[in-house]
């Protein structure tokens, strides 16, 4: 496998750098850093879409044709590492890396022609409806009823968990249509409109005090039929091929860097007359993460020339799911461990960007805890890492 990078990429590489210097305001880097989870906050996540948007970078992976950058992997990989370490917000993940792509694959021409161009300019902001009380990680054991109503659906019902529905607009949403059949089967995906009548979105707030998912409720809500993609009770095709964006994107250069960031703040605390850094037991956890770490990286060097040859991310994009899900929360127990008590005291007045607080301890221990409370989220949203080792199983290792 060839990694290595070509003229043409490292003069790429300092275009972007170049940009990141010029548009990435403190404000934003701030806004990044106090961030407690995946999802940036709102107001900061639009300001960086449309610094972005107005460059032409903000779908970095969309195919040209559709007002995407046209980037090779490789491009797209240096974009990712050069961002991390830039210490950049991240996009949500919603519209650009899952609705995005999924229409791409398999919108109709008319949906394509609406609402791609919505997701660039960041007009439309979107939530995803797929989790259901009592369903689990068994997302094919949903009961949301749709029922026909000449060009209409009427949706009764909820979804849980739905992350940034107080912000969305829209909503790609699966429902039950048919039950005679199986469950993977009578399943329709749909696009819809949030301030349509009869939902209505209520809060569920995290163990880190953080608002990011709801539960929202669907009482005798019509949706044109017209917004189904794909085939009426055949959605559950679309929605297996959306997932494997949700589950596939690249974290190992962000971990890298979280990595990084760990050792430099365990060289700088002591412990016992000696720094955190040259504690063996510590040492060694952090060497082995590092490790893991490149494996990580080398899998998704796999999955990319897989994706280069025209394949789409596939199943393997379990194996990226489960492994960052692990990595993402591992990091987060490592950085508690660093602060020790330091990263107990909750001070959410010293994580508003623009503040003059002072932190207690270490700048980092402001948002550690709260990221880790985020991050057990991690092992089950978007698929269970059971349910991703099911799927590894069967599909990759055809056991």
């Amino acid at each position: 496998m060839d990694i290595s990078f070509s003229a043409e990429h490292e003069a790429f590489r300092d275009e972007v750098k170049e940009f990141l210097s010029s548009a990435l305001t403190d404000e934003l880097k701030q806004a990044a850093a106090f961030c407690p989870g995946i999802f940036l906050d709102y107001e900061h996540n639009m300001a960086w879409h449309k610094i972005l948007y107005q460059q032409g970078w903000v779908a970095p992976a969309w195919p040209e044709e559709y007002g995407g950058t046209g980037w090779d992997l490789m491009q797209q990989y240096i974009w990712t590492t050069e961002t991390s370490l830039a210490g950049t917000p991240s996009t949500a993940p919603m519209g650009l890396g899952m609705c995005g792509p999924m229409l791409i694959g398999h919108g109709t021409a008319a949906q394509k022609d609406y609402y791609l161009p919505r997701i660039l300019s960041g007009e439309d902001y979107w939530c995803q409806g797929y989790s259901e009380p009592a369903s689990g990680s068994d997302l094919a054991s949903l009961q949301l009823k749709a029922t026909s109503d000449g060009d209409h659906l009427v949706l009764n019902g909820s979804k849980i968990w739905t992350t940034h529905a107080h912000y969305a607009n829209r909503m790609f949403i699966l429902v039950r249509t048919d039950d005679s059949g199986k469950p993977q089967q009578g399943i329709t995906f749909l696009l819809l409109d949030m301030d349509l009548p009869g939902i209505s979105v209520e809060p569920i707030l995290f163990a880190s005090d953080t608002h990011e998912v709801n539960q929202v409720f669907f009482d005798n809500v019509r949706v044109p039929k017209k917004n189904i993609v794909g085939e009426e009770n055949q959605g559950w095709t679309v929605a297996k091929y959306l997932l494997e964006f949700e589950r596939g994107g690249g974290g190992a250069a962000r971990f890298g860097i979280g990595l990084q960031r760990l050792r430099r703040l365990a060289e700088q605390t002591n412990v016992g007359g000696q720094k955190l850094v040259d504690d063996e037991d510590f040492k060694n956890k952090l060497n082995e993460t590092g490790v893991k770490i490149d494996a990580l990286q080398f899998t998704e060097f796999r999955i990319m020339a897989q994706i280069s040859k025209g394949g789409s991310p596939g199943p393997e994009s379990s194996i990226m799911k489960t492994l960052s899900a692990d990595m993402g929360q591992y990091l987060s127990e490592l950085m508690v461990e660093a602060l020790a008590f330091y990263a107990s005291p909750h001070q959410p007045e010293a994580r508003e960007v623009g503040q003059n607080t002072p932190a207690i301890g270490p700048a980092a221990g402001v948002a550690a805890f709260p990221r880790y409370f985020n991050y057990r989220a991690s092992s089950i949203a978007g698929g269970s890492n059971e349910v991703q080792r099911n799927i590894v199983a069967k599909l990759v290792l055809g056991l």
